[in-house]
């Protein structure tokens, strides 16, 4: 079809390509043939082409996907400074100090090296204007806009007064030795509530009743459950036992459970099956809040007989905690245990 290659062209190709590349180019070059010449500027008339004429030249915007500009203030290597770097900057500041130390340029140095000086080594813009979620100009607690002004109020608290811990919650960090913040950062989610009556002399006695669920997405688990006539307070009392319940769990690779495992409580039964990584959770939601409470990635469910919810919820935690650790199983038996995929894959599963 085309002009072959001469010598002195064969010779430039071989200052470049290797010799399997350029055996691929002459297979390509006796490929191309009139039929493909012709077609290959008009319009495709498969099932693939489009309803509309366009060369695909220029991006449509009622059609195609914008191209935003990339941001220029984000740095993927970004890293924070060690000791050494930050002895390193002072080490340099030090070394163009002027000789007479007590002179106004010195102080103007420092101030200079203080206010430029960094935490960060990358990108400056990715530490000095770095990407935010968060909407511009958010309130914050005793504030107000006024024309696009961010306006300070009056606080009515004593100035460095700091908000109480409610008793209950100074019980439930004494019982589990948690701090505050350690507490907010659990995963905590109320999954079953129902009103329940009690019959009694006086009447009925209507209450709300709540089932939590409570884990730190990396191996810790509980539940709790809460009744009360005000639904807050059983929410709440729920809550606190589920995360003074908090157990832990035995998790494969950090992401999946040690083989199969059934769980039985009253008449619902259920069975939680071991899947590889990138399965995800495939299963009904109270076995999906549980798995994310607990730092479950990879799990597949089948719950037979009755589904009811607490009970679902009850015989989900009792699977997981019936899990048989192998490690355990070997050390009983006087064995070594080795996991091969770790040892052909060299630990990369």
């Amino acid at each position: 079809m085309f002009r072959p290659y001469t010598e002195k062209e064969k010779a430039k190709l071989a200052e470049k390509y290797t010799p399997a590349q350029r055996a691929v180019i002459d297979v390509g070059e006796e490929a191309v043939t009139n039929k493909h010449l012709a077609y290959q500027a008009s319009a495709r008339q498969n099932h693939w082409s489009l309803k509309y004429y366009d060369d695909l030249s220029k991006i449509d915007p009622v059609v195609d996907h914008p191209v935003r500009a990339p941001y220029s203030n984000t740095d993927p290597n970004l890293r924070l400074k060690t000791d050494d770097d930050l002895d390193e900057d002072l080490a340099n500041f030090i070394r163009n100090l002027p000789e007479n130390e007590d002179s106004p340029e010195a102080d103007e140095a420092w101030t200079e090296f203080d206010k430029k000086l960094r935490l960060t080594v990358g990108k400056e813009e990715g530490e000095r204007n770095p990407r935010s979620a968060a909407a511009p100009d958010l309130f914050r607690p005793g504030e107000a806009n006024l024309d696009g002004k961010i306006l300070r109020l009056p606080s009515t608290e004593s100035k460095g007064r700091t908000e109480e811990a409610p008793p209950a919650l100074l019980r439930l960090m004494q019982m589990t030795g948690f701090t505050r913040e350690q507490i907010i950062a659990l995963r905590v989610k109320s999954i079953v509530d129902h009103r329940v009556v009690n019959q009694t002399r006086l009447g009925k006695i209507g209450k709300m009743y709540y089932l939590s669920v409570a884990g730190n997405g990396n191996g810790l688990l509980g539940i709790g459950e809460g009744k009360s006539e005000e639904p807050g307070e059983a929410r709440l009392q729920s809550q606190y036992r589920a995360i003074r319940n908090m157990q832990p769990i035995l998790r494969y690779e950090g992401r999946t459970i040690f083989g199969d495992v059934k769980g039985k409580v009253s008449a619902t039964e259920l069975e939680l099956y071991a899947r590889p990584p990138g399965f995800g959770l495939r299963c009904q939601q109270y076995i999906w809040e549980i798995c994310k409470c607990a730092g479950i990635a990879d799990l597949a469910a089948r719950v037979t007989r009755s589904r009811n919810p607490m009970n679902t919820v009850k015989a989900t935690v009792e699977a997981l905690l019936s899990q048989k650790d192998p490690e355990e199983i070997a050390r009983a038996r006087g064995k070594k245990m080795v996991d091969v995929r770790k040892v052909y894959y060299a630990g990369l599963v």
